[in-house]
């Protein structure tokens, strides 16, 4: 096998070469770790996350990763089961096609990070940015998310189901999409949000700020009562009968 991966060839042309004449240059394009054959089974990781590699149907299994610094890394087609993130920096990497279970993330940096075909079943993440993140067609479910930031962050197609979290900031992020089917939400602040077809409906709502940034949720009527007294003290109303 290559140890320099996949092998490519072509021809170049440059300042340095004479006129007229054409070299053939071979490059090789870096492996991705961990790659398996077509429907065969994930192979399971070993070690330490490096900076910047591509991992390719691996299975992460009862692993604890304690200040890794693994920014700028791509997992696609990664199952990550019973593992632990203490700390660490995974800012900037992309999940493609990833299922995470009983997984948590402790204060582990996973801003600007990219999340697509996703799905987090029973996964706990504590005191984690993840401002200015970008997440499209992502599930949590029986989740339990404790002062997560998505601050900036752009969220499309992503549904919280069944899951608790406590002081979530949404603050300046865009969400498109996004539902709270069974959801407990306590000092949830949606401040400068952008929503549009945002479902709410069947969540209890603790919100302390950003109402004025509702626009465009969806609320069952249940909600609207118990959102009344706070909604009436933003808008500056006296209720006294």
């Amino acid at each position: 096998m290559n140890p320099y991966g996949r092998q490519e060839r072509g021809y170049a042309t440059g300042s340095g070469i004479s006129r007229g004449r054409r070299v053939l240059v071979t490059r090789y394009s870096r492996p991705m770790v961990g790659k398996p054959k077509a429907g065969g089974p994930l192979t399971t990781h070993q070690g330490d996350l490096e900076q910047g590699e591509d991992y390719e149907g691996v299975l992460f299994a009862d692993a604890a990763f304690d200040e890794a610094a693994a920014g700028n890394c791509h997992f696609l087609d990664c199952t990550f089961r019973g593992v632990r993130f203490g700390g660490g920096r995974l800012r900037k990497s992309r999940f493609t096609d990833v299922t995470m279970r009983d997984v948590r993330f402790v204060a582990t940096d996973l801003s600007e990070t990219g999340w697509q075909d996703v799905t987090l079943t029973g996964c706990a993440l504590a005191g984690v940015p993840v401002f200015s993140a970008g997440l499209r067609r992502v599930t949590f479910c029986d989740g339990k998310l404790d002062s997560v930031n998505f601050r900036a962050g752009t969220l499309t197609d992503v549904r919280f189901e069944d899951c608790l979290l406590r002081d979530p900031h949404f603050g300046g992020a865009t969400l498109l999409r996004v539902s709270f089917a069974g959801c407990t939400l306590t000092g949830a602040d949606f401040t400068k949000v952008t929503c549009t077809d945002v479902d709410m409906r069947g969540a209890e709502l603790g919100i302390t700020a950003g109402f004025d940034s509702l626009r465009g949720a969806m609320i069952d009527t249940g909600q609207l009562v118990g959102l009344a007294p706070l909604l009436a003290h933003h808008l500056g109303i006296t209720v006294a009968d």
